[in-house]
């Protein structure tokens, strides 16, 4: 049997599972993946939130205004 046969079948066999079973699948296959969970990517953006606040205390950002920001985007693409 082929990977992707084989694939098929375990996700036609997932289907059946009573949903609780099924999001427990879905969380251990996820986190088998080794991808950032939600509070990880949440602290990521509160350390980027915090970092842009600082940039913008200190000086070394400044904030451009929306108008200004869609002109420069209409002026480049055309539009």
């Amino acid at each position: 049997m082929t990977s992707l046969a084989m694939t098929n079948k375990i996700f036609e066999q997932a289907l059946d599972l009573p949903t609780d079973d099924r999001m427990v699948l879905i969380d251990k296959l996820l986190h088998s993946a080794n991808l950032p969970t939600q509070s990880e990517i949440d602290k990521l953006w509160s350390e980027e939130v915090e970092k842009r606040c600082k940039d913008l205390e200190s000086g070394k950002a400044k904030l451009i205004p929306g108008d200004e920001v869609f002109k420069k985007i209409r002026r480049r693409f055309g539009k």
